[in-house]
């Protein structure tokens, strides 16, 4: 396994993108910071004490780091150093121009980079959806620098890799992944009507009410960012591209998968599968919740967070 790559501050002028001096809502206690790692400088939110347990939290798609906004607070107040990137090629972050750039090895190195920024050896690290498949490559790959994984609604690559090959419903469920590889049109077409068709999927497929009218504006914001929605789909592009393999299949590290069981995107069999795949694994379904459930149920996922990843410094439990 070759060497990590280390992170560091930088100043906020190294962004792709300015920051907005209403980027963090008045609600939330944090703060934004510039951190240059694997090569590239990524805008994170922090908050929570310095000396807390270091939490990263990874978004998916096509979201950036407000995914995680209402969860914050909580996991801060438990004792977290919360840490929230824009993953690269969102929002504020540097929006790499080639698709080999959005490999995944590349995408976990940048979590490495943050965890080496923040002068730690490990870190918890939970993910939504494409931030999930960040953290299970992490932990297959860089297993000695996660202390606990939380993964939500992604499976284990090699249990979505399977079922994308034995399975029709699957593959009915994921139509999006190979429309994602069209040149310009994924892009050209999100965007139309004010990125009418990214608001509707987003409302559609989660619980009424979830996203308001102000999380839209926000999302609208960080997708209008110059080469963010290309970067953004790039992911995808560099995952069918690249095919990879993990190195192995057992997660070592102790690990929570978090399931939305109304999912319309992944069936719930592969929430199990996963579990299986860990050596110390347990699942926590909820039923009424979607693929959104970060969103819809922020407080039980955090508190399922804290409850697996105990946020006090050993000498604290004494």
């Amino acid at each position: 396994m070759s060497e990590p790559p280390t992170g560091r501050h930088v100043d906020e002028e190294a962004l792709s993108e300015p920051i907005s001096d209403d980027e963090i809502p008045g609600s939330i206690p944090a703060e934004s910071r510039a951190i240059e790692t694997n090569g590239v400088p990524l805008h994170v939110v922090e908050a929570g004490p310095e000396d807390g347990k270091l939490l990263v939290l990874l978004h998916g798609f096509p979201e950036f780091w407000y995914g995680w906004h209402e969860a914050i607070a909580p996991l801060a107040n438990a004792g977290y150093r919360v840490v929230v990137p824009d993953q690269r090629g969102y929002n504020c972050s540097a929006k790499p121009p080639a698709v080999r750039d959005y490999r995944i090895g590349e995408l976990a190195r940048d979590v490495v980079g943050l965890i080496d920024a923040y002068g730690r050896e490990t870190a918890a690290v939970a993910g939504h959806d494409w931030g999930a498949a960040v953290a299970w490559w992490l932990a297959l790959h860089h297993e000695e620098r996660v202390s606990e994984l939380v993964a939500v609604n992604v499976p284990h690559p090699t249990v979505f890799e399977r079922a994308l090959r034995t399975s029709w419903d699957q593959r009915l469920k994921s139509w999006y992944v190979l429309a994602f590889q069209l040149p310009k049109l994924p892009e050209a077409v999100a965007r139309a009507g004010n990125w009418r068709l990214a608001t509707n999927a987003l409302r559609d497929t989660s619980a009424p009410g979830t996203f308001t009218d102000e999380d839209l504006r926000r999302y609208r914001r960080a997708w209008d960012r110059d080469g963010a929605f290309e970067a953004m789909v790039n992911w995808y592009r560099a995952i069918v591209r690249d095919r990879p393999e993990p190195a192995r299949t057992e997660v070592t590290v102790p690990t929570l998968v978090i399931w939305g069981a109304q999912d319309r995107f992944l069936a719930r069999r592969l929430a199990h599968e996963s579990v299986e795949r860990c050596a110390d694994g347990r699942l926590l379904a909820i039923d009424e919740a979607t693929h959104w459930v970060v969103h819809e149920h922020p407080h039980r996922v955090a508190e399922a967070i804290a409850d697996h990843a105990d946020p006090l410094p050993p000498g604290a439990r004494e």
